[in-house]
């Protein structure tokens, strides 16, 4: 198994358990009487869920298991994988961090704080298709 989907697996793997983890939090904030930043949580459990669990696996399996770009590059661009990789990460680690922040104080800075996170998950987003879109080119192209 490549290196590279070791860490997507891994990563995707941390946010799926913190992802549930919030959830529970979550479910016991309707029971219990819990402070209001559990509230400001349900975006970020959704972030981590689909973000950090779904795609990251989705992008780890992708990467080793697509079919070869080439010989001399059988998973294409390996250096806009880990853009991938990194900018999923980054983006998500500062969405966990600004977007309960920016509810409860909406700081201008915590505000871009959060569209930089949007905009690094975007560039991790356009890097994949990049490279899957290579390798997944029908016969005769």
């Amino acid at each position: 198994m490549p290196k590279l989907t070791i860490w997507f697996i891994r990563s995707a793997v941390a946010c799926l358990i913190t992802s549930l983890m919030i959830g529970v939090a979550l479910a016991l904030g309707t029971v219990f009487q819990l402070p209001p930043i559990f509230s400001t949580l349900r975006p970020t459990f959704f972030h981590l869920f689909m973000f950090g669990w779904v795609t990251q696996l989705i992008f780890g399996v992708a990467f080793w298991l697509f079919p070869k770009f080439s010989k001399t590059q059988p998973r294409g661009n390996e250096v806009l994988w880990w853009i991938t990789f990194w900018g999923l990460n980054i983006g998500l680690l500062l969405r966990v961090i600004s977007e309960p922040l920016y509810v409860l104080n909406s700081w201008i800075d915590w505000g871009w704080s959060l569209a930089f996170s949007a905009i690094l998950q975007w560039i991790a987003v356009i890097c994949f298709v990049y490279n899957a879109w290579q390798r997944v080119k029908g016969k005769g192209h």
